[in-house]
């Protein structure tokens, strides 16, 4: 049994300049932390980052390998589901696991409990990372998740569940029959709130180093 990881790395990120590669205050680029957290990992058996330009290898750490992408890859109009394609197509496993550096916080431990959900369980064929949401929505005007008239209280909310960008773990055979990245029978593995931050915008960015410089002057994340 093969496991393997693999990061897609877009070097010209539109709304945070220079994302992947931005610097903490102590010099740690982003894409690092992810990277840590999947070599760290005994389940996984090869760590790739997939990117298209080469200058990615300036950053990469023991333990991870480098593949180079299609150009094409990088418009807009390429989604997630297109760069797992293609990378199947060239490294060869029994599963994956496609994890994001824009969640620098997500552990160990998660990965390793949806790898172990997909590959341990026969009733599951996939898994990835979730933030418990439990607070009122609305949805164009109107409540969504609860009755306006008989306000319950947030712990009393049917929760609700948002990705995150931690993990993906699925079979080969899941991908290739389905062509995506979830298939009919997900395990949905809850994660602890830091490990949610997914950035996306420069705000995102200032909250992260912001938690990961408080961490490593008090206890480390």
């Amino acid at each position: 049994m093969k496991i393997v990881a693999m990061v897609p790395i877009k070097l010209n990120s539109e709304r945070v300049k220079d994302k992947n590669l931005r610097l903490f205050h102590d010099g740690k680029p982003l894409v690092h932390f992810i990277l840590e957290a999947l070599v760290a990992s005994k389940k996984i058996d090869e760590v790739y980052v997939y990117c298209s330009s080469e200058r990615i290898q300036n950053y990469l750490i023991p333990g991870v390998k480098f593949l180079k992408r299609p150009e094409y890859l990088d418009l807009n109009t390429s989604n997630c589901n297109d760069i797992i394609r293609e990378f199947i197509k060239e490294v060869d496993a029994d599963y994956y696991c496609v994890s994001h550096a824009t969640g620098p916080f997500t552990k160990t431990a998660s990965i390793d409990k949806c790898i172990d959900s997909v590959v341990d369980s026969q009733n599951v064929d996939s898994a990835f990372t979730v933030e418990k949401v439990q607070t009122f929505i609305w949805e164009k005007g109107k409540p969504m998740n609860f009755d306006v008239d008989h306000f319950p209280r947030t712990q009393d909310l049917e929760p609700l569940y948002k990705e995150t960008s931690g993990a993906f773990v699925f079979p080969k055979w899941v991908f290739e029959k389905y062509d995506r990245r979830v298939g009919v029978k997900p395990c949905l593995v809850e994660v602890e709130p830091v490990e949610s931050l997914d950035i996306d915008t420069e705000y995102d960015m200032m909250v992260a180093q912001a938690i990961y410089r408080y961490g490593k002057e008090t206890t480390n994340i």
